[in-house]
């Protein structure tokens, strides 16, 4: 197994389209270590040199955890060139992998293309005409210095000891969602992004390679046009290409194993450090991965002070995040202690919950309405009706003492965050008021339509809720 490596800190801490792939990858070949000619499709991956001893000092590596650097590149050289021509190589999508290799947990945190940092100076390498320190993008470093710079950069800002990278451009990801058969998402409005060479209907439907490559790449044309909302995306897109391809269909099928495991080394570069033993040792531990073991996190960040288009990390969540990563924390373990220890929502289930649903609104039957999506979702619902005690013109979650947790669960499903406030009168039971700024369930709840004021509620056919119910 991996090489032990220098103690784990004694103080502990009391959410990628890339990644997707190399994690597929890994747990794909866990379950193919008894057959021993996934080696030779392994031995293709190409690697580089990067002489970490140059760095001097670096952040303290961690006993039984593996720390990747996962980089999208997005190169405009070869065929990418179909994906625009500019000049030199960006980290396009990056992030840290942080294995456990006892458990298989994994936490994968991105890093925003938009996060500017103090970065370290690279010497010049061939290629590259290297770097002075200076306050950039962190995802510069690579434009300028190559990959070991960028490697070299995310170490020091974060603090967190980095043992390989694996790095991925645009072909090989369309490669590998082919060979998949596509990936099945819901898309849910109309996407027209040119930039991203990306058209698409709404609704659920299975993309090919080339569409998955525009979907995760799109930024402008989809949710509020930021990078956080790119990322949000890419994770959507990492979970839906995991279960994909750790499905029955794929998993017993040798040609499509075959052949996505040909697209993945075919196309990813790693330090000449990471063998193809210690990439089987990373497998083994992940051959019995749960998908509630893998953790998607975005590192927290803020506006930056100068520039408002650009991110600056918060603190102290980014550095206490980075500081849990580097001592080997288990975060995916923190947050089910978290919901067991019933200090938030997350202790309440909506089958606990009983709520009056009381519409004051200008919409005929909103509240029965919003009873069927309720009862659908698990809660108890013990009537409906109009204004009588409490009429708030914005949509409240009114509940009785003790009732914040399940007050906070109902709001989390609503679409505008609806404000909490303790009422006289509740016992047990939630009262929701819909208020003038009602607009409908947050996504992923079990509503088909989205019952919004602002929403023409007749002439839905069946195909638009079908669209809508992904």
């Amino acid at each position: 197994m991996l090489e032990k490596r220098s103690a784990r800190g004694a103080s502990r801490l009391s959410t990628m389209q890339w990644v997707a792939c190399v994690a597929t990858a890994l747990a794909i070949i866990a379950s193919l270590v008894g057959y021993g000619w996934y080696q030779g499709l392994v031995g293709n991956v190409t690697t580089a040199e990067v002489d970490t001893d140059e760095w001097g000092e670096r952040p303290v590596d961690v006993d039984g955890v593996m720390n990747l650097l996962v980089l999208g590149s997005d190169v405009r050289t070869g065929e990418n060139t179909d994906y625009g021509d500019a000049e030199g190589e960006r980290a396009d999508t990056m992030l840290i992998a942080s294995i456990d290799v006892d458990s298989g947990a994994a936490t994968l945190v991105n890093l925003p293309r938009d996060l500017v940092a103090d970065l370290p100076g690279c010497d010049p390498v061939d290629g590259y005409e290297g770097m002075p320190p200076q306050e950039e993008m962190i995802s510069s470093a690579m434009t300028f210095g190559g990959v070991g710079c960028q490697w070299k950069a995310v170490e020091e800002v974060t603090g967190v000891h980095l043992d390989h990278f694996i790095m991925m451009d645009f072909i090989g990801f369309k490669d590998m969602v082919d060979a998949l058969g596509g990936v099945e998402m819901c898309v849910p409005e109309p996407v027209d992004d040119p930039q991203a060479q990306l058209e698409l209907d709404a609704g659920l439907q299975v993309l090919d390679g080339e569409d998955s490559l525009g979907f995760v790449r799109s930024r402008y044309a989809q949710g509020d046009g930021s990078d956080l909302s790119r990322i949000d995306r890419q994770q959507e897109f990492m979970g839906a290409m995991l279960r994909e391809a750790l499905s029955s269909d794929v998993m017993t099928s040798p040609a499509t194993v075959t052949d996505f495991l040909g697209a993945v080394t075919d196309s990813i570069t790693t330090d000449d450090g990471l063998s193809v033993d210690t990439m089987t040792d990373i497998a083994v531990s992940m051959r019995e991965i749960d998908l509630d073991q893998v953790q998607f996190v975005t590192v927290p960040t803020e506006a930056h002070p100068e520039n408002p288009n650009r991110l600056a990390m918060s603190r102290p969540d980014a550095p206490e995040l980075f500081a849990a990563i580097n001592e080997g924390e288990d975060l995916t373990a923190e947050q089910d202690d978290t919901d067991a220890d019933g200090d938030g929502a997350g202790s309440v289930e909506a089958s606990d919950i009983s709520v009056e649903v009381v519409n004051n609104t200008d919409i005929d039957g909103l509240a029965s309405e919003v009873e069927s999506v309720l009862l659908e979702e698990g809660y108890e619902v013990t009537g409906t009706g109009n204004p009588e005690e409490r009429a708030p013109e914005a949509t409240t979650v009114f509940h009785g003492p003790g009732d914040e947790a399940a007050a906070e669960l109902l709001g989390g499903s609503l679409e505008n965050a609806p404000r909490t406030e303790e009422a006289e009168g509740l016992d047990g039971t939630l009262e929701l008021v819909t208020g003038i700024d009602w607009d409908g369930f947050e996504e992923g709840s079990a509503s088909e339509t989205d019952l919004s004021v602002t929403e023409d509620l007749d002439g839905v056919t069946a195909e638009d809720e079908e669209e809508d119910a992904c």
